[in-house]
């Protein structure tokens, strides 16, 4: 994976799979230029056993391939840039990933499109989970989560209507922008 964004989507789709009816995802850029990576979901989780082995590409939940490399490839580029991934599970009580990554380092991906990635998860799964981002680095924060957009919105509007989808992608976009912009390409 070329890009943070890419990952997220990757781990987030892990969630939705799993059942989360909310997924909370924080982008935290420390003054020491540490990025971190949390996704934390209430879905179906993982036994320790398989939490061990989740960073093996030869261990996947996915009936349709024998192969995963979701997990391995974001160990691998958060290694390559002096950073790692820690993963938190409980059967019946969700996951969360951490990843970080050393923003200083010639080998940290660009952080990406996050913003459009988020719309892309909202518009996939404009029903469930809901989805809330935090961003926060030494200048400012910034949150998002789909139940307030909701609020707003009233139940006869669909997240995944296109001017929708389009707005949470320029809100977004314009409100990361000053916080994390440094990291982004």
């Amino acid at each position: 994976m070329k890009e943070i964004a890419l990952h997220l989507l990757d781990i987030v789709q892990n969630s939705v799979r799993a059942g989360a009816s909310q997924v909370e995802i924080a982008f935290l850029l420390g003054e020491d230029r540490m990025l971190e990576m949390r996704v934390k979901d209430d879905g179906c989780g993982m036994s320790p056993e398989f939490v061990a082995e989740v960073t093996s590409p030869f261990v996947t939940t996915r009936t349709t391939r024998k192969i995963g490399l979701g997990i391995p490839l974001l160990l691998q580029n958060t290694m390559a840039s002096g950073g790692n991934v820690h993963i938190d599970s409980e059967v019946g009580k969700g996951t969360v990933i951490t990843a970080l990554w050393q923003t200083s380092s010639i080998d940290c991906l660009p952080l990406g499109d996050l913003a459009s990635t988020m719309a892309s998860l909202v518009m996939g799964n404009p029903d469930k989970p809901e989805f809330s981002l935090i961003c926060r680095s030494p200048q400012g924060e910034m949150t998002f989560s789909t139940r307030e957009v909701r609020a707003v919105l009233g139940e006869d509007v669909s997240l995944a209507e296109p001017d929708v989808v389009r707005w949470i992608q320029e809100s977004i976009q314009e409100e990361i922008e000053p916080i994390l912009g440094g990291i982004m390409r």
